[in-house]
């Protein structure tokens, strides 16, 4: 089976075609504020002028591996949770070409396509999984027939958190990687607010006392440093906590944010304590992309999910927990 997969929730336009084994073509267009966080209206402007163009890339590079339009078996598209305007355009798009292919359409969840495409890449089993990227920190993990969510942060995602920073500090969207460069020359912690209730965390406070330490005196490398040194201790710990709960014995790192090398050594030796294992997929699949669109849309397919037109109106606010797990 092969199926094409569009992701557009937030500032990467994606597309690409994947069967069971592979990624068999894909492209992208990014949408970069010129200042400020991301603005829905822009962002969504932005994918409907570009999504013609990442279309036909895709459509090419398949061609050369011999696989057509005739070939494609189904169109999954991301139908939540992310920003409106993004959503119905990726929507309104992969309408059409389910209607010009004549093949099933099928919505999926963002964050449960993260854990998908996660398990796929690495071959991880049954792991809780911590994703984390610019709106959502969650963890979860498989549980009668759906994914529970463990534990999720009760404001704002790390991902945002990580870019609010950035943003105060005068540094260009995407600001965690520029956090993370500069947390490397670090030396001296800053106490920062550590806030963990249950099995739930927030990071609002924690930026606002990251601003004031600045604005204290302190130097940028030092609280970039302490930023991450709190903020991915705080996640530990609650993985850690998932993972004693469910008594699994894998740990999977999904979304953006799961690039950061801080991140995965602390959970990386978190698991070696534990003798549990860890997975991180390749960098390109640890960013919003299509190929975790296309695949979760193929399991789905495969499972016998389809989505009809008159179901495929977006949902903004798609919770994991929602999703029926038919493919497991």
């Amino acid at each position: 089976m092969r199926v094409i997969g569009i992701e557009g929730t937030a500032w990467n336009l994606s597309i690409a075609i994947v069967d069971e084994k592979d990624v068999i073509a894909e492209a992208e267009a990014v949408y970069i504020p010129k200042h400020g966080g991301i603005h829905p209206r822009e962002a969504a402007q932005h994918h409907a002028a570009e999504i013609k163009n990442v279309l036909t890339k895709v459509l090419s590079a398949a061609a050369e591996r011999g696989v057509t339009p005739h070939d494609i078996d189904g169109v999954a598209f991301s139908q939540g949770p992310g920003m409106g305007p993004c959503l119905r355009v990726v929507a309104t798009a992969a309408r059409t070409l389910s209607l010009k292919l004549k093949v099933p359409l099928v919505g999926v969840n963002h964050c449960v396509a993260h854990v998908e495409v996660g398990r796929w890449r690495c071959g991880a089993e049954d792991p809780v999984t911590l994703y984390v990227s610019g709106a959502n920190s969650q963890v979860l993990a498989y549980r009668g027939g759906r994914y529970r969510i463990l534990g999720e942060t009760l404001d704002i995602g790390i991902g945002n958190a990580l870019d609010k920073f950035a943003r105060f500090l005068g540094l260009s969207h995407p600001g965690g990687p520029k956090i993370e460069e500069l947390a490397r020359r670090g030396r001296e912690y800053v106490p920062l607010p550590y806030v963990v209730k249950g099995m739930d965390f927030s990071f609002s406070g924690l930026e606002t006392a990251a601003e004031k330490a600045v604005n204290d005196g302190r130097s940028v490398e030092d609280v970039c440093f302490s930023f991450q040194e709190t903020a991915f201790a705080m996640l530990t710990e609650v993985t850690e906590r998932a993972v004693a709960h469910c008594e699994k014995d894998e740990v999977l790192l999904a979304g953006g944010v799961g690039a950061n090398g801080r991140l995965q050594e602390m959970l990386r030796t978190m698991c070696e304590e534990r003798g549990a294992k860890f997975y991180v997929p390749e960098a390109r699949f640890l960013k919003d992309n299509g190929a975790m669109i296309a695949y979760l849309g193929l399991l789905m397919l495969k499972s016998g999910v389809r989505t009809p037109i008159d179901a495929s109106a977006v949902k903004p606010n798609f919770r994991p927990e929602e999703v029926e797990v038919t493919w497991r």
